[in-house]
């Protein structure tokens, strides 16, 4: 909706009746897509944090395997009704 809005070949009202939704909503949809199409299609640039939020996964990754394998070991030998599978 908010690309027809941008294209501008119909009216935000015969818009409002084609996608049944208020005027008002389509222009906000507009104005946001307006505001932040630069930043969605900007190519080769790290958006903010991302480089760190990938380095902050990785390292949780890490942690989890360590644990998991540390945990394995002693969950595997165990015995009875709580026994892993």
């Amino acid at each position: 909706m908010a690309l027809e809005a941008i294209k501008g070949e119909q009216t935000l009202s015969e818009l409002s009746a084609r996608f049944q939704v208020q005027p008002d909503q389509i222009s906000q949809w507009k104005k946001k897509l307006l505001e932040d199409a630069p930043e969605v299609f900007a190519i080769g640039k790290n958006r903010d944090g991302d480089e760190a939020d990938v380095k902050e996964l990785h390292a949780k990754i890490g942690q989890l395997a360590v644990e998991n394998d540390f945990l394995s070991g002693p969950l595997g030998r165990m015995t009875g009704p709580d026994a892993k599978r």
